[in-house]
């Protein structure tokens, strides 16, 4: 028998905050959708969107396109919302994010990437997580896609984008979902065993935590030379 969903509240400070499209004034996100029936130019930039979307501007490589996908989308034998799900189950799209991340980190891009918002809380993520590890990806991504959420803000025809600002201090913005750097995280670091990101001013170094250098050690140098002050 399949684990159900767990249930979640929507506990988050960004539930109270408009979606872009509600604020006038305010640059608001360009749509691309196949509803007016795009001309080839168009096409490619529908097809550029969705790629900078799921993959994020990090991950966009030759490698990483999906040609026969592209070409249904073309002659209209599929919508958007089906190369949208090619893409998140493509061999490139699991090899560069799902292979490399806990089920944690995966959801957070994935809700991200495909639902335009951020999570809302713990309990989402467990619950989406648990789905993962019970019934599979394409399940999750599946889940996702035929969501009334997803439906309504984007149905069969638009690219999925970032639908809700980010709360943030004041006089600074907040970087879009899609060009987040989609791994590598203190949490992958940490679970891998690889060496720590430690910044000393401008200088930038790799060291195991808590490593003290030796005597001899290069970065004594360089905290010398960071230290030093020219006039």
């Amino acid at each position: 028998m399949s684990i159900p969903i767990l249930k979640y509240s929507l506990s988050t400070q960004n539930q109270r905050v408009n979606s872009f499209e509600y604020l006038p004034g305010e640059e608001q996100p360009k749509v691309y959708t196949t509803d007016s029936l795009p001309t080839s130019v168009e096409m490619d930039e529908i097809i550029w969107a969705a790629y900078r979307q799921i993959f994020s501007e990090h991950q966009i490589l030759s490698n990483s396109r999906q040609i026969f996908l592209e070409s249904q989308l073309r002659f209209n034998q599929i919508k958007v919302k089906d190369f949208i799900k090619g893409l998140v189950l493509s061999d490139a799209f699991r090899l560069l994010n799902y292979d490399v991340n806990n089920n944690y980190r995966f959801v957070e891009m994935c809700v991200q990437r495909i639902l335009g918002r951020d999570l809302y809380n713990d309990r989402e993520t467990l619950a989406f997580s648990v789905i993962i590890g019970s019934r599979g990806l394409e399940t999750f991504v599946d889940l996702l896609l035929n969501s009334d959420e997803y439906l309504e803000n984007f149905g069969n025809n638009i690219v999925p984008y970032q639908r809700r600002r980010i709360i943030t201090q004041r006089n600074k913005g907040e970087m879009p979902f899609n060009l987040k750097t989609p791994r590598l995280t203190q949490n992958f670091l940490e679970k891998q065993g690889l060496p720590q990101l430690l910044w000393s001013g401008a200088v930038r170094r790799f060291r195991p935590q808590e490593q003290k250098p030796k005597s001899g050690d290069p970065a004594l140098f360089l905290d010398m030379v960071s230290k030093i002050s020219f006039i």
